[in-house]
């Protein structure tokens, strides 16, 4: 009989564990499926943030050709002066051209090249791997502006044996400036795009 009982108690041992394992793969099913859930929403939500994302970039895009057309409003109807632009793009220039500092260099003018009689010229200049870079940066630019810098760089290279590299850093920039600019070999550099 003692086999017995243990047989018995055993038997009845194992219907527990059956039914445990049973609750066991109960639950595991539960997790699962809510394992799919929670995958099926990470999607979801993957997918919201990405579409967040591209009308997060598409607004960063708009204010900054909000600011563009503000500033070229500023600047049309003199709300802006032209040192302070001036100081802005010589900021701007400075991270793009990636050097420390650009200076200012006097030039004497003594034969009355650049406007026609003796005169002291300032430019901006920038010496980068043995590369002369002479900058101008205005608010407004126009064919004579385009046409004084490359007069400035003529000097220059009278003076200094080194034809200088010309970029003139424009806000708004007059139509026929660009076909002066190219003509005479002066680079332009839009600092604001005409709205």
């Amino acid at each position: 009989m003692e086999i017995l009982d243990r047989i018995t108690k055993l038997e009845e041992r194992f219907a527990r564990l059956e039914k445990r394992q049973l609750k066991l793969e109960e639950r595991q099913l539960k997790l699962e499926e809510r394992i799919a859930k929670l995958e099926e929403r990470q999607l979801e939500l993957e997918e919201k943030f990405a579409k967040l994302e591209e009308r997060f970039l598409a607004i960063e895009e708009e204010v900054r050709e909000t600011r563009r057309v503000l500033s070229a409003i500023a600047h049309r109807y003199g709300v802006l002066t032209e040192s302070a632009f001036r100081e802005a793009m010589r900021y701007v220039v400075e991270k793009a051209l990636g050097v420390a500092r650009i200076s200012r260099l006097t030039l004497r003018d003594n034969e009355g090249l650049v406007y026609g009689c003796p005169a002291e010229i300032e430019v901006d200049m920038i010496i980068k791997d043995d590369v002369h870079i002479l900058i101008e940066v205005k608010s407004r630019v126009s064919r004579s502006d385009i046409a004084e810098l490359h007069r400035i760089g003529l000097l220059y290279e009278k003076q200094h044996k080194v034809k200088p590299r010309l970029i003139m850093v424009g806000g708004l920039i007059d139509l026929n400036a660009w076909d002066v600019a190219r003509e005479l070999g002066v680079e332009i550099i839009p600092a604001i795009k005409e709205p």
